[in-house]
């Protein structure tokens, strides 16, 4: 079972897109997740919500430049960074894609 000391929503557009974070019980471990819907989308995604004067490794999973929900579903992209409270993360979302971060 997992557990979360907190959960956000940052930000939403019901039946177009979603992006969450949440943060691991008793951790300072964040996962943060975006979905969209049909179009395509760009994300530039505030980090914020951070502890500050903290510095995380953030791995990213995000589509590639070629997915597509039907054509190249499986065209993704894995890459690390390191990010703290003040970084932002410019996301390309895929149509019916999106990405997940696990920050620690």
């Amino acid at each position: 079972m997992v557990e979360w000391d907190e959960s956000k929503i940052l930000e939403a557009e019901p039946g177009d897109y979603i992006t969450a974070a949440r943060k691991a019980k008793n951790s300072n471990d964040w996962f943060v997740g975006g979905i969209t819907d049909e179009n395509p989308r760009t994300t530039q995604l505030n980090l914020d919500f951070l502890d500050a004067g903290k510095k995380y490794i953030a791995t990213i999973y995000e589509d590639g430049k070629t997915a597509h929900w039907k054509d190249n579903p499986m065209s993704y992209n894995i890459r690390s960074e390191k990010v703290t409270n003040k970084s932002k993360l410019k996301l390309q979302q895929a149509a019916s894609g999106g990405f997940a971060i696990s920050i620690k």
